[in-house]
């Protein structure tokens, strides 16, 4: 009895010497100091020691006879909801009664009171735990504990030393060759670390600890990468597609560019209102617990923290992010509100329902609605884009998951160019949806079969596309196409236009920063239609059948004639890249000027993407691909009635056959005044 005493006396003599070292606290034990006066959230008559250990008549067990003299009654709950997550490859088993996790969770669980103790019962205490601190009953919401043994360390971002019973840094101990709660916490000193306190082990800043077991490998990704460019070149595929099967543990560590990555490398600094982002003073530092917490998390099986207050109705992955990134006052200097743009007249929809993230989801996303934050971003490899000059994946799309243009499922891991990632949706997803807060969607005499993968739209078997997928391969003149793409002000030089352009060269927030903007870059929202960064006009029609409505007949929301390429123009997407002054001119098609001034948008005869090769209609040239909601076959009187012709574009001579407007466009380049009696039967 005489030697526990005097180890609680020089406990308790050791905090001054703390104090004048570290930042100041009242005595090492903190609030796990339950005696009387003392700053915990509960008190009672005992010293400080004898709460959790006794010289006599401490908690026995027969299973368990080297239990450290202890004193508060054990729990017994033998039915925790478990963590889970199917990325693990370890196996979680019920804390062992008496085991050093069944110790904490003696007070922790909820199910016994701090102070119910066995040598002393019936102590009279005062105060109550903070809910935060209480489990209650459930281990699902905290960092993994008392593994199944042996350890497996297969996953590839755990230290391989784990599986021989140690960490990466000898202040962080396995006990017993698990992982306990007493790995993480010291509970005799709440102030090792003198920011966060909790009883760490060590100084978690810049997530020291957590690197202790979860191990970051510079330099992997980089031989990945040049693998995949390799297997690309061999199999003449198009640059940066690959038929790799998914990562594995010997291939690739999602870890492996956090050290270089925005938010381990951020001097953002923190306010200290900010709730949910960790209680360093800057970004770097609570790095991992910017978005993770180890215990009660709300977010899931991620342990992901989110805003504090939650968001009604978002779900975990994307409200992860928006603590940081709304344009709030948490960060200084504050970063672009992302959160604003999803709000804008167009934006990608947050998940809804069961359709949400997950770690382990497919990478062809087939669930429809389905757009976080983490679908498009790797948090743990992204960089702050600097510059714009590359037309390859963006450094703030660093890592994250692609798939092949080859077939629309081979997963590319990660991702080389923008449009792999965009393909995770935009391709071959059986999800996809014609939704009408996107804006009109046109239908097109070549659409590939299904309208809605570009791959067929942009890949090596289109006719005609715009270079998203490969370099251009047009062998035609291209007199309107600039040396410089245009700023959102419409006449100021941004990035040079080269043989590629990216995904978000058109979708784009529109007021992003590469063009010249305040806000963030990327398909987060905008005001224009289809998340276009600048205005682009569909024509169209009024419903009903010719002459009064119906494809063929007068076009209703016919544009001014502004060729002023500033965003507000109607023309202004296309002159970001296209001289309007050289279309009017009628440089490539003689009848350009007499359309536009008629008031017709670029989109009732070409496609923005571009054109599939199994069509019967159309030559393909010049992604002249026309709007069968707007035109109709070409329809002439003649003996025995009406007769049709394939709708057709002929660039030899500069003729169309089709009608449109109510006018006939003949294959010999008349045009005619349409004499429609009724309703042209249709082979779409």
């Amino acid at each position: 009895m005489r030697s526990l005493f005097l180890a609680c006396a020089l406990l308790l003599s050791t905090a001054a010497v703390l104090g004048a070292q570290s930042t100041p606290t009242e005595d090492v034990l903190g609030i796990h100091n339950l005696g009387p006066g003392t700053p915990g959230p509960v008190s009672g008559p005992l010293p400080a020691c004898q709460y959790c250990h006794a010289p006599h008549s401490g908690v026995q067990t027969s299973s368990l006879p080297m239990t450290p003299l202890w004193s508060q009654k054990l729990s017994t709950e033998t039915n925790y909801i478990l963590y889970s997550n199917p990325s693990m490859v370890n196996t979680v088993l019920e804390p062992t009664l008496g085991s050093e996790g069944n110790l904490c969770l003696s007070c922790h669980d909820g199910t016994v009171a701090p102070g119910t103790n066995v040598p002393y019962a019936g102590l009279k205490m005062s105060g109550a735990m903070n809910p935060s601190d209480l489990f209650q009953g459930t281990l699902q919401a905290m960092h993994p504990f008392n593994f199944q043994l042996p350890l497996n360390c297969s996953n590839d971002n755990l230290l391989a030393s784990l599986c021989s019973g140690a960490t990466g840094n000898p202040a962080v101990p396995l006990i017993q060759g698990n992982v306990q709660c007493n790995s993480c916490h010291n509970p005799h000193v709440q102030f090792i670390d003198p920011v966060q306190g909790d009883f760490l082990v060590m100084n978690n800043a810049n997530s020291a600890m957590c690197l202790a077991c979860h191990v970051s490998q510079p330099g992997q990704c980089t031989a990945l990468r040049t693998a995949i460019a390799n297997t690309a070149k061999a199999t003449a595929l198009p640059a940066g597609t690959s038929t790799m099967p998914a990562h594995d543990s010997s291939q690739y560590n999602p870890f492996t560019e956090w050290r270089q990555s925005i938010h381990a490398t951020a001097v953002h600094k923190v306010s200290k209102n900010a709730k949910g982002i960790g209680p360093y003073g800057v970004v770097k530092e609570n790095a991992c617990i910017s978005c993770h917490t180890s215990h009660n998390a709300p977010g899931g099986p991620d342990l992901l923290e989110g805003p504090q207050p939650a968001i009604p109705n978002m779900d975990a992955s994307t409200q992860d992010c928006v603590g940081c990134h709304n344009g709030g006052s948490n960060l200084s200097p504050a970063i672009p509100n992302i959160y604003a743009e999803f709000s804008k007249a167009c934006g990608h929809p947050f998940p809804s329902g069961k359709n949400v993230h997950s770690s382990q989801e497919s990478v062809v996303l087939n669930n429809d609605r389905h757009a976080t934050c983490a679908d498009c971003h790797n948090p743990h490899a992204a960089q702050q884009t600097g510059t714009f000059a590359s037309t390859a994946i963006r450094p703030s799309q660093n890592g994250v998951l692609g798939v092949s243009a080859s077939d629309g499922v081979s997963e590319v891991d990660p991702a080389l160019n923008q449009y792999e990632n965009c393909l995770r949706c935009h391709g071959t997803s059986a999800g996809k949806q014609v939704l009408p807060v996107y804006g009109y969607a046109p239908l097109r005499t070549s659409s590939g079969g299904d309208a809605l993968n570009v791959i067929a739209q942009f890949g090596l078997s289109a006719r005609s596309s715009h270079p998203v997928m490969e370099e251009s391969k047009s062998a035609l003149p291209q007199p309107s196409l600039r040396k410089f793409m245009l700023n959102l002000d419409g006449h100021t030089p941004g990035r040079p236009i080269t043989g590629r352009i990216l995904c978000t060269d058109c979708h784009n927030s529109d007021d992003n920063r590469e063009s010249g903007g305040t806000g963030p870059n990327g398909p987060h929202g905008s005001q224009f239609a289809h998340i276009l960064e600048r205005r682009y006009e569909f024509s169209q029609v009024a419903a009903g059948l010719p002459p009064a409505g119906g494809p063929g007949s007068t076009i209703q929301n016919l544009l001014p004639a502004i060729t002023d390429p500033a965003s507000g123009g109607p023309y202004s997407l296309c002159a970001k890249c296209h001289d309007l002054s050289n279309i009017m001119a009628n440089a490539s098609f003689s009848r350009h000027a007499l359309h536009i001034n008629a008031g017709f948008s670029c989109s009732a005869c070409h496609t923005a993407h571009g054109m599939g090769a199994n069509s019967s209609n159309g030559t393909g040239e010049r992604m002249v691909n026309f709007d069968l909601k707007v035109v109709a076959e070409n329809a002439s009187s003649g003996s025995g009635g009406y007769f049709r012709s394939a709708i057709s574009y002929n660039r030899g001579t500069n003729t169309c056959t089709l009608t449109c407007h109510n006018y006939s466009h003949n294959s010999d380049g008349t045009v005619t005044p349409a004499s429609v009696k009724s309703p042209l039967p249709s082979k779409h």
